[in-house]
């Protein structure tokens, strides 16, 4: 098609956790519901939209989002559910092209490149998606389209809920110019305060400024110069997963000790191995963030020499990135991710110096959790101490994309 010599598409589910809910129980329909832990001290997964005019966001504790929206619904997340919901999402997805990259459980890449005459122009093409997402799951689903990932992915968000926004490549720098510069891809709460400082405020702004000013930034200078002048050429890659697996516990107490931390971390570790397994996936890399009393989100990270799918390697680096935390707590939030993840293919090849027994431990952890639920095995030294919002704790697979995360070496 003249203009489009590609054509990528972002679909973005609309408030997916809390619309899953809604869907599930019509009683909560066009009510404010916030989907998290029932604590004051734990964070909000998903806010539906009724709740959004009041303030409420994702990532914002329980507490604070009550105070702003006293008749908001907390719902406690169905994880089960909402993978179950997610696959029927990507399935459709993978009706209209092979190469399908899920970001999440709710988002996805699709590159829709020459296959006009199966499904028409690109806004037919987003059209369709739409209607085939609402019929295979009854939720709506938000389409951008255009000539780049990143483009689609910020259209996408441009006219939510249900929405469908086409970018043609001819137009995409002069529709991102006016674009705030939260939208650049990796622009997080340290990076847009520094862009602001530099007098940047629009993308457009980025995309003008003196390559010399943007080199205070170091390599997200370049890369926030290319995005805002739509130059993305990464490929829809159709083997990509998601590349973290995280266990975030919000505690009922804050905590400083270190064995207190190591309690949580272990659980965590654990938690992690068995998705990891469960879903045939190795880690090249873990990262461990601790959030202090004042919400201040700290990550230390580092990789493995060979990837791992086990609790105890993963607790174990675990313990060595404690080491590198100065910040003295009291901590509100342990949280560990497996992250750089790879497909497992075939039957796993054993190492030589693995402990076979923990490994066998494991696995049979698995099998029984398997069949008899997640807190059929607790270790005898949790029985007493189960100082969590909640005892299964709130664990979704997500991607990070984070670019002000500090990144550590191994």
């Amino acid at each position: 098609m003249r203009g489009w010599p590609r054509i990528v598409v972002h679909a973005d589910m609309d408030a997916f956790y809390a619309a899953v809910e809604q869907l599930d129980d019509p009683g909560l329909r066009g009510k404010p519901v916030l989907v998290g832990p029932k604590s004051a001290r734990g964070v909000v997964l998903t806010a539906s939209y009724e709740a959004r005019p009041y303030g409420v966001s994702s990532a914002m504790p329980v507490g604070e989002a009550l105070r702003r929206c006293p008749q908001a619904i907390i719902v406690s997340p169905r994880l089960g559910r909402y993978e179950e919901v997610s696959a029927r999402i990507m399935d459709t997805l993978a009706d209209f092209s092979p190469s399908v990259e899920a970001l999440s459980m709710d988002e996805a890449f699709v590159d829709m490149t020459g296959a006009e005459r199966l499904f028409g122009s690109p806004r037919e093409m987003g059209r369709r998606i739409k209607q085939a997402v609402r019929k295979a799951t009854g939720l709506t689903i938000s389409v951008g389209v255009a000539g780049t990932k990143y483009v689609a992915k910020v259209a996408s968000a441009h006219a939510k809920p249900d929405g469908l926004t086409v970018v043609p490549p001819n137009t995409s720098q002069e529709w991102l110019a006016p674009q705030p510069v939260s939208r650049l891809w990796g622009a997080g709460r340290k990076t847009v305060p520094r862009l602001h400082a530099l007098g940047l405020f629009t993308i457009g702004d980025v995309a003008r400024a003196d390559t010399d000013a943007l080199v205070r930034l170091g390599a997200l200078g370049a890369h926030f110069h290319d995005l805002a002048n739509a130059r993305d050429p990464r490929p829809v890659n159709r083997t990509r997963i998601s590349r973290s697996i995280g266990s975030d516990r919000t505690l009922a107490r804050d905590v400083w000790r270190r064995e207190e931390i190591e309690r949580h971390l272990r659980r965590a570790a654990e938690r992690i191995g068995r998705r990891l397994r469960a879903r045939r996936y190795v880690a090249h890399g873990v990262r461990v963030r601790l959030k202090t009393n004042r919400f201040e989100m700290l990550t230390r990270q580092r990789t493995f020499r060979k990837p791992v799918d086990l609790g105890s390697q993963l607790l174990a680096a675990g313990h060595g990135l404690l080491g590198r935390f100065s910040h003295p707590g009291p901590f509100r939030l342990v949280g560990m991710a497996a992250f750089d993840l790879e497909r497992r293919d075939g039957d796993r090849q054993g190492d030589l110096f693995e402990d076979a027994a923990v490994r066998n431990l494991e696995t049979a952890i698995d099998d029984l959790c398997d069949r008899f639920g997640h807190g059929a095995v607790t270790r005898a030294r949790d029985l007493a101490d189960w100082s969590t919002v909640a005892s299964r704790g709130v664990n979704l697979d997500y991607l990070d994309l984070d670019l002000d995360v500090e990144p550590t070496q191994p």
